[in-house]
Formats: C-alpha cells, structure tokens, sequence
C-alpha cells in the first residue's frame, strides 16, 4: 500500500522522532511511505530548501494523488497538513489523523468531528502502533 504520511514541518520539528518511529514502522509492515523525509533529522522548520516552494506543492499534491491512504500526525499543529487533509478528502482518500492526547489541548473539532476522518488518539507510541496495525 503506498502511504502518503503528514506531519509539520513549517509548524515545528519537535515531533520528528515520533515521525520516524511511524514511518519504519510502516515501512516494516511493507508498506512504501512516499513522504520519508518528513522524518529526516536533518529536515528543519525551513523545510526542503533544496526546492523551490511551487515544486514542493507540486511534488505533494501529486504523492497524495498516488497514495492509497492518507496518514497524518496531528499533534503538532501545522496550517500544511491541514490543507493536505483537506485536499485528501476531497480527492475521497481514506483517512487517519494521529494524536497524542496532551493535557490542556485538544484535537480540533475540524479533524476529531468530521466522520470522514479516523482519528487514533494515543499516549503511548507502542499503543499507537497496535491500533494502526489493527486499522490496516
């Protein structure tokens, strides 16, 4: 299955760990993750600067056309993945919304309401990876 995965960039990099774990994980369960450089620990907030802004836009838009399923971790806000889900829904893509419950924070409505959207809320990456394993 090819994997089209979300996760911020511009927003912040505090969450980049967590990326990498999902994605090998992914990858382990011979999935191909077209977007593994979003966990790249060399990839900053500034992004891919090796591209021009238009090719990246390009670039993704046409990954997110590819994919079959569309997976994003939601922790870390980011205005990006949520264009990326917009545009996934709108193409009738499945969906699913990672989010690590934090206190004093909750998910946004747009996300956790929309019936559209699976959401898997977690505290724990093991956790996470059971119930990811069980959705696909």
């Amino acid at each position: 299955m090819k994997i089209y995965f979300a996760g911020s960039i511009s927003g912040g990099r505090d969450d980049q760990e967590i990326y990498l774990e999902i994605i090998e994980f992914l990858k382990g369960k011979g999935h191909k993750v077209l977007t593994e450089h979003i966990a790249n620990s060399n990839l900053s907030s500034y992004g891919e600067t090796n591209l021009t802004r238009e090719d990246i836009f390009l670039r993704d838009v046409e990954w997110i056309k590819e994919s079959d399923i569309f997976i994003a971790e939601v922790t870390q806000v980011s205005l990006g993945v949520g264009y990326e889900i917009g545009f996934a829904e709108s193409l009738g893509k499945k969906i699913v919304c990672l989010y690590r419950e934090r206190e004093g924070k909750k998910l946004s409505a747009m996300v956790d309401g929309n019936k559209k959207i699976k959401v898997i809320k977690y505290l724990e990456i093991d956790k996470l990876k059971e119930e990811l394993e069980k959705f696909l």
